[in-house]
This record gives structure tokens, C-alpha cells and sequence, in this order.
């Protein structure tokens, strides 16, 4: 297996732009499923969603688009967001120096950002429509859709530099590269040095069938930095949700997490004949007591 690749197009940080921009206004209760912020997107919008069980315990966090979402998408490369000059000549090319997504944030409903014992807040939503190297792997049509457990501010001060295939500050990308605790992470998933600015590194199982002869449709990553977990990310094709299937995956969770709070087990995606609404989710809570750190792991092995 190749130790070392870029997972996204380089993209500086920009802070203070539309990137911040949410959409509308939180909406309510719909079917037994809390709504959050919600964000225009092709003929709909993407919205955040809550779910709970008995004794609200949380039981789905997640994103759903609407009927008309997955149509009539920005089709260009880049919303401009993240841009950086990596050839040093003064100026940058957007069709060449830019990050190739359209991007949103999307905060969970304040029915799970605001509890002491649930470790996510907010949804970094990014459409990529030429996808992202590696070639023949990720460079098709997708949504990248990180639950964050770091917070907005940390997270954006992470900005563009010289250094990594992400063009990341250069004390940053050493920041990311820094291993976490052995048993805050699952074995299969390796460090293939995608620290970027605005997220944070991108540890990737490289056991998952699109590295094994497989098409890719979707995958699950952990996000790092500075030794911790910061983000669980779903990856998923248009065309797989166009698909229209519904289906669960077991996420591969770690020994141990160093943040007590309900983590999940299951990343799902569904569609919902009736409705037109297409969910992309982490399912499936339960709660973890914090341990204390082992050894660190060497996620580049």
C-alpha cells in the first residue's frame, strides 16, 4: 500500500468570509427528528438533524437533503473559499491554486451541541464536484461530510503555508502529523499525510475496498490533530446516493476515546421514497467513559 498521498486539493483557511455563512434560520420538530441550521443547495437544501431514544439518549446525528438537492449542483470546481499561491508567483489561479469543493458550516441542533455528555457540535459539508486525488480513487463526483468534535474556532485557525501536499502552516502540519494514543484509534486506519487547513488531518483504512480492486461509493475517516480525535467523516458519491439504497456500515471504533460522551457505532445512509429526502448519519450512540492515553500509535505504518 502507498504510504503517502494527497486525500484533498490544497485550500488555505479564510477566515471571515461566506464560508461562515449557514443558511436559514433552525427549524423544529418534524417526525420525531429535531432539525438544525440548514443550507441552499442545488433545488433544496441540506439540513442538520438530532435523533433520541429512551430517556433522550441520543440515537442519529446527521445531515438530510432534500428532494431537488442532489439536482442542478454547482458544477464549477471551487467556490473560491480556499486558495492558496503555490507556485510562488505572485498571484493565484483559481483554476489551478484553489481548493475544489463548495463548502458550508452547518451546526447540530442545539438539542445535542449544548449537552455536556455528547462530544459533537457542528458539520463541515463540503461538495466536490470533480471529486479529489487520489487518481481512480476519490476524483468523482462526492460530499464529504465531517461531524466535529474540535471547535469552529480551533479548527479555522488552522491556516495555509508552505508545507504538506495541503499546503498548511508549516508548525501546523507537524501539529497534525502528531500521532494520537494507541487506543484512541483503530489500527487500520494510517496517516497518509492530508493535513489540511480549516479541517485537520484525514486518517484513512486502507484495508477499505476501494484500495482493495473495488469501486468507491463511501468510507468512513477519522479526523486528527494535535494528537487527538477531532472529527468522524462520511464520504459518499453522488451517484451512490442517487442509488437510492438504504444501508448501515459498522464503524471501526477505537479501543478507547479520551473524551467521555455517547460516540456512535453505525454510519448510515438512507433514502425515503416518501419524503424525496436522501440521510447521510452516524448512528447508533453509546456512552464512553474517557480513558487515559497509551503509547502513541504510529499511524504511518
Amino acid at each position: 500500500m502507498m504510504k503517502r498521498w494527497h486525500l484533498k486539493a490544497p485550500v488555505p483557511l479564510v477566515v471571515g468570509t461566506a464560508l461562515l455563512v449557514i443558511g436559514c434560520s433552525p427549524a423544529g420538530e418534524s417526525g420525531g427528528r429535531v432539525l438544525g441550521q440548514n443550507w441552499e443547495l442545488g433545488n433544496g437544501t441540506v439540513t442538520s438533524f438530532a435523533e433520541f431514544g429512551d430517556n433522550h439518549v441520543p440515537s442519529a446525528m446527521g445531515i438530510v437533503y432534500s428532494a431537488g438537492a442532489l439536482d442542478n449542483l454547482p458544477a464549477s470546481n471551487s467556490d473560491q473559499h480556499h486558495c492558496f499561491d503555490r507556485d510562488s508567483n505572485g498571484s493565484v489561479d483559481p483554476a489551478m491554486e484553489c481548493f475544489a469543493t463548495h463548502e458550508a458550516v452547518i451546526p447540530l441542533p442545539d438539542a445535542l451541541a449544548t449537552r455536556a455528555d455528547f462530544p459533537f457540535t457542528w458539520v463541515l459539508f463540503n461538495w466536490n464536484p470533480v471529486g479529489h486525488i487520489p487518481p481512480g480513487v476519490y476524483d468523482v463526483p462526492h460530499f464529504d461530510i465531517h461531524f466535529y468534535i474540535e471547535s469552529i474556532a480551533n479548527v479555522f485557525a488552522l491556516q495555509d503555508g508552505p508545507c504538506g501536499p495541503e499546503f498548511i502552516r508549516c508548525d501546523q502540519f507537524e501539529l497534525g502529523k502528531k500521532p494520537v494514543p494507541a487506543n484512541y484509534i483503530h489500527p487500520d486506519f494510517k496517516d497518509v499525510g492530508a493535513v489540511a487547513p480549516a479541517m485537520g488531518n484525514h486518517l484513512i483504512d486502507l484495508t477499505g475496498p476501494e484500495f482493495n480492486g473495488e469501486q468507491w461509493e463511501r468510507n468512513f475517516i477519522f479526523g486528527i490533530y494535535d494528537g487527538k480525535i477531532t472529527f468522524y467523516e462520511e464520504m459518499v458519491t453522488r451517484a451512490h446516493l442517487l442509488s437510492q439504497q438504504s444501508a448501515c456500515q459498522p464503524i471501526k471504533s477505537p479501543p478507547a476515546v479520551g473524551v467521555s460522551g455517547y460516540y456512535p457505532t453505525q454510519s448510515c445512509v438512507r433514502f425515503d421514497s416518501v419524503t424525496g429526502e436522501y440521510t447521510v448519519s452516524m448512528e447508533e450512540f453509546t456512552f464512553r467513559e474517557a480513558s487515559d492515553p497509551e503509547t502513541v500509535a504510529d499511524a504511518g505504518n
